[in-house]
C-alpha cells in the first residue's frame, strides 16, 4: 500500500514537471504527457463507450482539450485528476449525443465485438496457448462491458473508475466532484445492477 502511495506521488510529481515545462514552451513536454496517460486514457473512454473507435475518438478530443488548456492550468489538483475529469465528462456527452445513440441501435452482423482493422476493441493478452481460454475471456469481458454500459451515467462512471480503472475512494470524489459518501452509495447501488445483470452469465 505505501509502494503504491508512493508511486502515485512521484508520478504525479513527473506530471507537474511535465505541465511546467510546457507552460514554460516545452511542446515536447506535452508529448510526454500523452504517453504516460494515453493507454489509461483510452482505457477509461472505452470502459465508458463500449466502443474501440469511439474510445480513440474521445481520447483524442480530450487530449485537445487538453492541449488547449494546459497553459491555464493552476495545480489546483493533480493533472491526472484534472486530464480524467475532462475525460469522463467527454464520454458522459458522447453517451447523450443523438448521434452516438443512433449508432448504438445499429448492430453489426458481421462481428460485433471487432473493430474495423479485425482486431477485438478489448483485447486481453495472455500468455497460454489455448485460444478458448482467450475467447473466453474476450467474452466474459463483453459481458461485463455490456452490462456497464447499461447501468444510468452516474452509476456506471463511479464503477468504471472505481472497479475497473482502479482509482482510489479520493480519486474518484476528486474526478467526479462528489462526495465520499455519495460515491460509496452510488457504488453500491451500481454493484448490486451488476451482480443481478450478470448472474448466471459468467
Amino acid at each position: 500500500m505505501n509502494e503504491e502511495i508512493r508511486n502515485s506521488t512521484s508520478s504525479s510529481k513527473e506530471d507537474g514537471e511535465l505541465v511546467k515545462a510546457f507552460q514554460a514552451g516545452d511542446k515536447t513536454a506535452f508529448d510526454a504527457l500523452v504517453l504516460r496517460h494515453k493507454d489509461k486514457l483510452y482505457n477509461l473512454c472505452y470502459w465508458f463507450l463500449g466502443d474501440g473507435q469511439e474510445a480513440n475518438d474521445s481520447a483524442q478530443d480530450v487530449f485537445i482539450k487538453v492541449f488547449r488548456s494546459l497553459k491555464k492550468f493552476r495545480f489546483e489538483s493533480a493533472f491526472s485528476t484534472w486530464l480524467y475529469r475532462i475525460a469522463a465528462n467527454t464520454c458522459k456527452n458522447r453517451l447523450k449525443s443523438s448521434d452516438f445513440r443512433q449508432k448504438k441501435k445499429m448492430v453489426r452482423l458481421d462481428n460485433p465485438g471487432k473493430k474495423e482493422d479485425g482486431q477485438y476493441a478489448a483485447e486481453i493478452h495472455d500468455k497460454t496457448p489455448s485460444p478458448m481460454v482467450e475467447l473466453e475471456k474476450k467474452e466474459r469481458m463483453m459481458l461485463i462491458q455490456k452490462a456497464i454500459a447499461s447501468l444510468p451515467t452516474d452509476q456506471s462512471t463511479v464503477v468504471v473508475l472505481r472497479d475497473i480503472e482502479g482509482f482510489s475512494y479520493e480519486e474518484v470524489s476528486n474526478v467526479t466532484g462528489l462526495n465520499f459518501g455519495t460515491v460509496k452509495s452510488r457504488l453500491s447501488r451500481a454493484r448490486q445492477q451488476l451482480r443481478k445483470k450478470l448472474r448466471g452469465t459468467l
